[in-house]
């Protein structure tokens, strides 16, 4: 049967619920399980995918389409598997689902509940990840214990563990222990407020998950057992981490995962030598390369995360540290004089929607050009650098996408003829996988190694087929498209160092130990223009 992990948390958000439940799946991978993970969100959005990046951060894409949270990237890039959009359920979807079904009758006239219909309904999203395929399901309820939001799927995960049995279920609780330094002390107080309120809620939790910036002591963890009613080696102390990918060896030292396979009856002993690999990996990149992230997002990391993970992962196979040069497209008139782009070993230009900086990230794709300056273009990164290539190559004065100027005499990024009449513009993105075939002999083929390709997307404006001759006669070339031909997958400059882009999301696809075929050739390209760009000193 298939055994079940819910980790919870408490005293405050942001403590690495997503990185500890990561962690904890990498941990039971390495022992021979079949893992899959799931995050359940409290806010009542349906799904993140209409949610300002500064709200929520970026938007991750499953292979099947699912606007998701980014935990599920995290999940994801740790586990190394292709999640589902059913591995992200949120309160908005859970109701919106338990009313259709009140409007179809399927409830028989009952008064429609929260016990027991929205938590069936809650019970009804794990279960269908559970199967022969399965061994082990972990579930991260998002939110903190005490808010109001997240008491239905605490009750829901109660009642689970009755439905499936003790010994098919295991509670882990992650928490605060904070060093107060006037006292000099680490004080567990707030662990123990955060076990009484999950306890008032009929969960004991059999695994607490310590944070703190220091190692707790033994006295501490004895304090914690006591109080809170686990045994000792089930008290953890998660310190911070020097990267997030030696995390799961950091648990690993606490016992986390030999504890959750005891409790649950988990067979298997860990090979952990490939993470440690990659972990020595990741602390012997040590040559810094600067890259400059042309954003409209940059005051929020957490947008652009999956991007940047992409460039570390490159980074780490070329023993290369990537320095990320958060930069403001708004800002990009007044930082072509100051000589800050210039300073760059490469670019990224990542997606996004709406008009604001669109030009800046234009300008950027061509200093980029125009320089020799790497640059890789994401999504509307592709339709940034076409419009520039359009308008600064191509003779096509006036050039733009239909997003920044629909009048434009040549709407060179445009909506498909069958979507323009469409009212529901939702209904006309391209979300999730789709397949793509390279040029042979093109950049991109050479860098994938393989003639076809699947990436997943998330837009809806696409290379006006219209105007694609007269920007091929200029110079571009289309290096990828859809099986058909109709749709421009990939466009590349041949005489330029590296100047690539895709209408695509490849860093969704990104792993640690297996960086993207992209982002790897965009920091081989940074690092071949920073040592380029160091003097050498004469031998003496």
């Amino acid at each position: 049967m298939t055994k079940h992990i819910f980790v919870t948390g408490g005293v405050a958000s942001s403590l690495g619920k997503g990185l500890t439940a990561s962690s904890l799946g990498r941990l039971l991978k390495s022992r021979g399980l079949r893992v899959t993970m799931q995050k359940l969100d409290p806010y009542i959005n349906v799904d993140p995918g209409t949610m300002n990046p500064f709200e929520h951060g970026e938007v991750f894409v499953t292979e099947d389409g699912g606007e998701t949270d980014l935990d599920l990237g995290h999940y994801e890039r740790f586990i190394d598997e292709n999640l589902r959009r059913e591995s992200n359920a949120t309160t908005g979807s859970i109701y919106s689902s338990v009313i259709a079904k009140e409007r179809k009758g399927e409830f028989l006239g009952k008064t429609v509940q929260v016990i027991p219909h929205v938590t069936n309904e809650i019970k009804e999203r794990i279960y269908r990840l559970a199967n022969d395929e399965v061994d082990v399901v972990i579930t991260e309820v998002g939110g903190t214990v005490g808010d109001i939001e997240i008491l239905p799927f605490l009750e829901a995960i109660r009642q689970f563990r009755k439905e499936v049995g003790r010994s098919n279920v295991c509670y882990v609780h992650l928490t605060l222990v904070p060093y107060i330094g006037p006292s000099g002390e680490q004080k567990t107080k707030p662990t123990q407020h955060s076990v009484t309120e999950l306890r008032s809620r009929g969960i004991q939790p059999d695994v607490i998950v310590c944070r703190s910036d220091k190692t707790l002591t033994e006295g501490l963890k004895r304090k914690i057992s006591l109080l809170c009613d686990v045994p000792e080696e089930a008290v953890v102390s998660a310190i911070d981490a020097r990267n997030i990918y030696e995390i799961p060896l950091v648990l690993h030292a606490e016992g986390l995962d030999r504890y959750v396979c005891q409790l649950l009856d988990l067979p298997g002993e860990p090979d952990l030598a490939p993470w440690r690999s990659l972990v020595e990996k990741v602390d012997a990149a040590t040559t810094p390369v600067r890259i400059g992230l042309i954003g409209k997002y940059v005051t929020l990391a957490d947008a652009y995360l999956s991007v940047v993970e992409s460039l570390r992962h490159g980074g780490f196979h070329l023993g290369v540290k990537v320095e990320v040069d958060w930069i403001q497209a708004e800002e990009i008139s007044d930082l072509l004089a100051d000589g800050r782009l210039h300073d760059l070993d490469a670019m990224v230009i990542p997606g996004g929607f709406g008009e604001r900086g669109l030009e800046g990230k234009i300008a950027a794709a061509g200093y980029a050009r125009e320089h020799d300056i790497p640059c890789l273009g994401l999504c509307l990164g592709l339709q940034m650098m076409v419009v520039d290539f359009a308008r600064n190559v191509a003779g096509m004065a006036g050039a733009s996408s239909r997003e920044l100027d629909p009048s434009s005499p040549y709407l060179v990024i445009d909506l498909m003829d069958e979507q323009r009449n469409v009212v529901d513009m939702g209904g006309t993105m391209r979300l999730g996988s789709y397949v793509a075939k390279l040029v042979p002999g093109s950049r991109v083929e050479k860098a994938y190694g393989e003639p076809v390709v699947f990436e997943r997307h998330r837009h809806r404006l696409e290379v006006n087929p219209r105007h694609r001759r007269r920007l091929e006669d200029a110079g571009l070339v289309c290096s990828g498209t859809s099986p058909d031909g109709r749709l421009v997958e990939f466009v590349e400059l041949p005489s330029h160092p590296f100047w690539v882009a895709t209408q695509a999301h490849p860093e969704f696809k990104s792993r640690p130990d297996r960086p993207h075929p992209l982002f790897y050739e965009l920091v081989g390209a940074a690092l071949d223009r920073a040592q380029s760009r160091t003097p050498t000193l004469p031998d003496l």
